[in-house]
């Protein structure tokens, strides 16, 4: 399943999250800065999704209270959260 999550309060401006059970099997972000969110959604790929929402919960990007990093940790929880749904 592809879940896609509508970012808020981040340059980026969506992620699509693939899950297989609690594993991340992709990950792509729309906007923000390129060569940085490429580079996370390698690192996650293949990792349990309570890991990766432990460690990037809560980051913030400047000023901003929210960050890309936290923005996929709500991604994720989202993204699993409907996938059990249905």
């Amino acid at each position: 399943m592809i879940y896609t999550y509508q970012t808020k309060g981040t340059c980026s401006r969506n992620i699509q999250v693939e899950l297989e059970g609690k594993t991340i099997k992709h990950v792509a972000f729309e906007g923000g800065c390129n060569g940085n969110l490429k580079g996370i959604s390698k690192l996650v790929e293949g990792l349990d999704i309570d890991f990766v929402i432990g460690r990037f919960q809560g980051n913030t990007c400047g000023a901003r209270p929210t960050s890309c990093p936290d923005q996929l940790a709500k991604a994720l929880q989202a993204a699993y959260e409907a996938g059990q749904k249905g």
